[in-house]
C-alpha cells in the first residue's frame, strides 16, 4: 500500500471510531438525561359500581340532614349494601370555593359527616377530595369540611401534583384528559356528595358536574363545551353511589353563589345509583325542567340513566323521623 494510500485508509479508520464513540457518547448523554420523552399512554379508572345495585333511588325529607342522610340509605339496604368491612372508600363531596357552607356552594357538613360516620360503621377506611378552584386547604376549611371529615373519623386529602395522571374520559368531547387517578386507583368504593344549586353555565350542577372536581390541567377551557364534558364525565365515572345534598338550595347566581339570598332552605336529600334520575331531581327541586338541561339529555341518550325516577327500578320516598 503506498504512503499516500495508507494514511488515507488511517484516516477515514480514525473519522469513523470517532463518529462512533461520538454517537454512543449522545446516545448515552440521551439516555441518562432522559431528554427522548417517553410516550404516556391514558389510565383507565374502573367501575366502582356494586353489581345488583344498579336503577336505584331513595329521597327523605326532614329538617335534621344527618337523619336524612341515614333514612335515605336505609331504604336502600342500608350503607354495608354498598360498602364492607376493609374497604377504602373515597368520598368526593363539591368543595370548590372558600365559601361557608350556609352559602350553598359546598356541601354540607352535616350530610358529608354522616356520610363518613356511615362509612366507617360498616368497617372502612374513608378519604375525601376534591380539586378546588380556590385554595384548597382554605376551601376545605372554610366551608367546614374539613372539621365535619375529621370529627366524623375520616382524612382530608388535598390534591397534589403527584396525584395526577392522564386518563381516559368520555366519547364526545374529553376522550383523555389529566384527572386525579391515584386517589382513585386507591380507592375500592367511590361516593359523590354534589350539592343542589345553579350553574350559569350549564343550567344546573348536580352528580355528573361534582366530577368536574377531579380533573385537572386547564379544566377553565373544558366551559366551551360545557354540556358534553358533563356527559363525558358521566361516562368517565361509575361510583358505588351518590347522596345528593338537598338540605339548602343555591337556587341563583351559582355556582358560586355569595349572598344569603341566593339559597333557601331545601330539607331533602336523594341517594342512589342512577345520576340521571338524581340529577333530573335536583332540576326540579331548582325550578327546572331536566329536558332543557342539555347535558342531562345528552347522557340520557347515552344510555347511563333514565330522566323520570319512577322508571327506575326501585324509586322511594320517606319522611326523615325527627
Amino acid at each position: 500500500m503506498k504512503v499516500s494510500s495508507r494514511r488515507d485508509f488511517l484516516l477515514r479508520m480514525g473519522g469513523a471510531t470517532g463518529v462512533a464513540a461520538g454517537t454512543a457518547a449522545l446516545t448515552g448523554v440521551f439516555h441518562n438525561r432522559n431528554l427522548v420523552p417517553t410516550v404516556q399512554t391514558a389510565k383507565t379508572v374502573p367501575s366502582f359500581a356494586v353489581p345488583g345495585t344498579e336503577g336505584m333511588m331513595a329521597v327523605a325529607e326532614g329538617t335534621d340532614p344527618a337523619l336524612a342522610v341515614r333514612a335515605a340509605l336505609q331504604e336502600l339496604g342500608g350503607i354495608r349494601r354498598f360498602i364492607k368491612a376493609g374497604d377504602r372508600v373515597l368520598l368526593k363531596p363539591n368543595c370548590a370555593f372558600d365559601r361557608p357552607s350556609h352559602l350553598g356552594a359546598t356541601s354540607s357538613p352535616a350530610v358529608t359527616g354522616e356520610v363518613v360516620r356511615q362509612c366507617i360503621s360498616a368497617g372502612a377506611q374513608v378519604r375525601v377530595i376534591d380539586n378546588p378552584i380556590n385554595n384548597p386547604e382554605g376551601c376545605f376549611v372554610k366551608s367546614g369540611l374539613m372539621e365535619a371529615v375529621q370529627s366524623a373519623g375520616g382524612e382530608v386529602w388535598l390534591p397534589s401534583d403527584s396525584l395526577f395522571e392522564r386518563v381516559k374520559v368520555g366519547t364526545l368531547r374529553i376522550p383523555e384528559w389529566e384527572a386525579l387517578y391515584r386517589p382513585l386507583a386507591w380507592a375500592d368504593k367511590l361516593i359523590g356528595i354534589p350539592t343542589v344549586k345553579s350553574h350559569n353555565l350549564c343550567g344546573v350542577s348536580l352528580s355528573m358536574k361534582i366530577w368536574y372536581g377531579l380533573l385537572g390541567g386547564a379544566r377553565n377551557r373544558l366551559h366551551q363545551a360545557i354540556d358534553e364534558v358533563i356527559a363525558d364525565l358521566a361516562q368517565f365515572i361509575r361510583p358505588t353511589l351518590v347522596v345528593l345534598d338537598g338540605s339548602r338550595l343555591l337556587v341563583s347566581n351559582g355556582p358560586t353563589g355569595g349572598r344569603p339570598s341566593d339559597v333557601r332552605p331545601g330539607d331533602v336529600v336523594a341517594a342512589g345509583t342512577d345520576l340521571v334520575a338524581l340529577d333530573s331531581f335536583g332540576a326540579r327541586r331548582l325550578g327546572r325542567d331536566p329536558r332543557e338541561v342539555g347535558y342531562l339529555t345528552l347522557a340520557a341518550r347515552l344510555g347511563l340513566g333514565v330522566m323520570d325516577p319512577h322508571q327506575l327500578r326501585i324509586f322511594k320516598k320517606v319522611r326523615a323521623a325527627s
